[in-house]
């Protein structure tokens, strides 16, 4: 863990610029997120809200989809930003997901106030699902 301020910096301002399209009509609570693979090449995802709420894509989730279906495997950290009062944390369904395919990431959590705040994920995530 202790991801640098240079790479914190590039992924919240790729997180906060993604956030801006977020699609929130229902909630109106906008979300931005950026994950960066071990070579450094960023990915961003923000919320897209549905009427069947259930189907509803978080701003993590669709991020490190974006980074897998580029065909990427590595990640070092995930950054999700929203305008909350104190640094914004992954839903347990984006907890579980960021597990399943980086274990050993570095989860961010921020606000629109640049607070952060970091954790691993297997702190964030005490009794996994998975074989890992």
């Amino acid at each position: 863990m202790g991801i640098s301020k240079e790479i914190t910096g590039r992924l919240y301002d790729a997180a906060i610029k993604t956030r801006l399209n977020s699609c929130s009509p229902y909630s109106e609570f906008k979300v931005g997120a950026a994950i960066i693979t071990g070579d450094g090449k960023i990915y961003t995802g923000c919320n897209i809200e549905s009427s069947s709420y259930g189907l509803t894509m978080c701003a993590e989730r669709n991020a490190l989809s974006t980074a897998l279906c580029a065909g990427e495997r590595d990640f070092s950290a995930i950054l999700v930003v929203a305008d909350t009062e104190k640094p914004v944390s992954p839903c347990g369904a984006c907890r579980q997901l960021i597990y399943d395919y980086s274990p050993d990431v570095t989860v961010i959590m921020s606000n629109l106030k640049k607070e952060t705040l970091e954790m691993n994920i297997k702190d964030m995530l005490k009794y996994p699902f998975g074989p890992v």
